[in-house]
């Protein structure tokens, strides 16, 4: 349960996040202010009470001018860096060789640990197994999701299970459809699996889990200099370090019941190197 300065705080980041969203010219004449995109991993308001007050700590330490730009879903996100009207990222949705070639670089990622591909039902189903899928919905956050829907569906395939796709936007929508029954499973992030039924008080029943992969990248295009890079991965990685850092970390966590303390920790595109080994071998219509 959110407290009322969290969900005061949520409500103004809101506005903020769909403001810089909706009007994005608005920062059109100022070079030196870069947009951030984070994946949608939660919905549109929880994504943007955990986000801005991170980039406003970051750019104040950093002295490098960042604003947050987020889609009404993970699949409008990251369009915006495919647009390249982004320099900055938390995403895990530019490791396929195709988009390697647009040359931006790993610099942090979340201190947490590895996530799982995971397709789940509510613990109270009556399926047991992924062969029971076969003919029925199954919800995901969305297209681009690499771990929650590419990676599930990749098994799904593997299996010869034949399911009808859902793409809720985003990991909160999945479950809320899920629990509804709209949908029988949801293809999901194992992170977010566990975060979410400990907010919303929901059980799942995993039916498959993947191979773990690295939680998601920060990176930068290769358009901002060297020196403001380098600046930006400095107040990221520590913040945890700093007083108030910290209780900047500590109410983003809480917002999301995180299993675990948030922080950020350096990472180079060698830590990447499962989702490339998962491109490689995936079925051709997702990679």
């Amino acid at each position: 349960m959110t407290t009322p300065v969290q969900r005061a705080l949520s409500r103004g980041a809101l506005w903020l996040a769909c403001g810089l969203a909706a009007a994005p010219t608005a920062f059109a004449a100022a070079p030196a202010c870069y947009n951030f995109s984070p994946v949608n991993q939660y919905n549109l308001q929880v994504s943007a009470g955990f986000w801005n007050p991170i980039i406003r700590y970051v750019s104040a330490r950093s002295g490098v001018c960042l604003t947050l730009k987020l889609g009404r879903t993970s699949a409008d996100t990251t369009s915006y860096i495919l647009a390249r009207e982004v320099d900055f990222a938390f995403t895990n949705h530019l490791f396929s060789p195709e988009r390697e070639k647009m040359g931006w670089t790993v610099f942090g990622r979340r201190n947490a640990p590895p996530v799982r591909g995971q397709i789940v039902v509510p613990a109270d189903s009556p399926i047991k197994d992924i062969k029971d899928l076969a003919g029925s919905a199954v919800g995901f956050p969305g297209p681009e999701a690499l771990v929650a829907y590419k990676v599930t569906y990749a098994q799904l395939l593997r299996r010869g299970v034949p399911v009808s796709v859902l793409f809720a936007g985003n990991h909160d929508a999945a479950f809320t459809q899920l629990f509804a029954g709209r949908v029988k499973a949801v293809g999901a992030n194992s992170q977010l699996v566990a975060s979410w039924g400990d907010r919303e008080g929901k059980s799942f029943r995993v039916l498959w889990s993947s191979a773990p992969f690295n939680d998601l990248a920060l990176m930068a295009s290769p358009r901002v200099p060297a020196e403001q890079v380098h600046a930006v991965a400095r107040a990221f990685l520590g913040m945890h370090l700093d007083p108030e850092g910290r209780q900047v970390l500590a109410a983003a966590a809480e917002l999301v019941h995180a299993a675990t303390p948030q922080s950020f920790v350096a990472a180079s595109d060698a830590d990447y190197a499962s989702y490339r080994t998962f491109y490689a071998e995936a079925p051709a219509n997702l990679r």
